[in-house]
């Protein structure tokens, strides 16, 4: 009962509310209309099919039967807009008109006229409850259903009388029973689209969220041990400056012994950060997902081993060629390890997506910092399906921008790929920025005063790009 009182208080305000406009089709762009086009037309023929049905069969008079016939062609119009004060003005009709050719069916001869429904009015209710299933809730349409129902078994049943006609109303009402559930089944299939596809963003959205913190984390797993290295030195430098001076003050060694003491607390804090960072992953080296057991203990590379790096890349089948540019200065840990990484990560994206490809690691050194390049070649042959999550790129521009520098990574115009970034070597992100921040930032233009390498002396790339 609480349920059809709800039913009936909706359908009673569906009278004076409205709805969102039936959507033109998203394509092809030229029948973009086509819907309002066949629903106007097709309102035109009602219009004039049920004038001519009221004025002929049930012989209500000419002005009576255009006025008829015009209100079903208005209201399946209206339909494309407002299709609840559609459905009151289609039904109203169709009821007025059948209690008005009542008192005309006495004298006519059997089988009669059709009753309570005829041919373009059954048409015509039957799009018009379509385009209200479409655009209400399946609840409602059923109740505007269950009305037309019980109006059509009054009309027929209870006021029919003993007069001849030839019944439609159990043809009408399955007419509209299949109109309704065919537009409920294409809303509720439209709704688990809209919700689906929704879905899939928030998926993708959260998988790239998660991703870009796993990666920050593991660049805080690397670079802690580049942190704990000079606090242990801070540690024991200022263990042993008293020894390096004769007959030290009280005061100095009060100094020194809580730099000592500082130095030890931050050791021991930073062994804590580690461990809950370690601590969604225990079992893997630095959570990738490669490992098998504790971190590793080796110390995190440098460019020291970029040879190395460089000859395994060509046992895996890539012909890998260095270049090393300008005065080597000692650069930050920190800015050492980023590097590496880098290179390292753009040699493994050539080798999986672009194998038998030759490629070209470049470094050139300025005065203020680490210029890196990659660039590969075109692949020889397709490559073979990846099993990455494909955020390695997410990785490096993560660790430039850490350092304060940037990175930028394209197609080359052969079909290759270019990384290239600028590395500070102060090591620091500029006044204002986080240290680790947003992925967006991509360009590649160094700071002021370092400029790019002379690409005029006529050096020649392997991969048919010029540097």
């Amino acid at each position: 009962m609480r349920r059809g009182r709800r039913s009936l208080s909706a359908l009673l305000a569906g009278l004076s509310s409205g709805s969102a406009p039936l959507p033109p089709l998203s394509r092809p762009r030229w029948l973009r209309r086509l819907p309002h086009v066949m629903v106007g037309l097709t309102a035109v023929l009602v219009a004039l099919g049920s004038s001519d049905e009221l004025i002929f069969s049930y012989r209500l008079g000419v002005a009576f039967g255009l006025l008829g016939g015009a209100a079903q062609g208005v209201a399946l119009v209206l339909a494309l807009w407002r299709p609840f004060p559609a459905w009151w003005l289609s039904l109203s009709a169709a009821f007025i008109a059948d209690l008005a050719a009542r008192s005309n069916m006495r004298d006519m001869v059997p089988p009669g006229p059709n009753w309570p429904w005829i041919g373009p009015t059954i048409a015509a209710h039957a799009l018009i409850l379509f385009l209200l299933a479409l655009r209400i809730p399946a609840r409602v349409a059923l109740a505007a259903l269950a009305v037309t129902g019980l109006v059509t078994v009054f009309v027929q049943v209870l006021g029919g009388g003993p007069y001849p006609y030839s019944g439609t109303g159990v043809l009408a009402v399955s007419v509209f029973a299949v109109a309704v559930l065919l537009g409920t089944a294409l809303r509720g299939s439209r709704e688990a689209r809209t919700q689906l596809v929704e879905q899939e963003y928030l998926t993708a959205e959260e998988r790239s969220r998660r991703t870009l913190l796993e990666e920050r984390n593991r660049i805080a797993r690397e670079l802690h041990d580049v942190v704990a290295h000079h606090m242990s030195v801070i540690s024991i430098q200022a263990q042993v400056a008293p020894h390096l001076v004769q007959n030290p003050s009280d005061e100095l060694k009060e100094n020194l012994d809580g730099i000592r003491q500082n130095a030890l607390e931050a050791l021991t804090e930073l062994r804590r950060v580690l461990g809950v960072l370690r601590s969604e992953n225990p079992d893997e080296a630095y959570g990738l997902g490669a490992g098998t057991g504790a971190a590793p203990d080796a110390p995190q590379p440098t460019l020291d081993r970029l040879d190395a790096l460089v000859e395994n890349t060509r046992a895996a089948g890539l012909e890998v060629t260095t270049e090393i540019t300008g005065e080597r200065l000692p650069l930050p840990p920190g800015v050492e390890l980023s590097a590496y990484r880098i290179v390292q990560e753009a040699l493994s994206n050539a080798l999986r997506h672009a194998p038998g490809s030759v490629v070209r690691v470049e470094l050139t050194h300025f005065p203020r910092g680490l210029q890196i390049r990659v660039v590969n070649s075109s692949p020889s042959r397709p490559a073979p399906p990846s099993p990455g999550a494909g955020h390695g790129l997410l990785g490096m521009r993560e660790r430039a921008m850490m350092l304060g520098g940037t990175l930028m990574a394209m197609e080359t115009s052969c079909g290759g790929f270019t990384v290239a970034a600028f590395l500070p070597r102060s090591g620091t992100a500029p006044s204002g920025s986080t240290a680790l921040g947003d992925t967006d930032s991509t360009t590649d233009n160094p700071p002021p005063g370092d400029s790019p390498p002379d690409n005029s002396t006529g050096h020649t790339d392997p991969t048919g790009e010029t540097p």
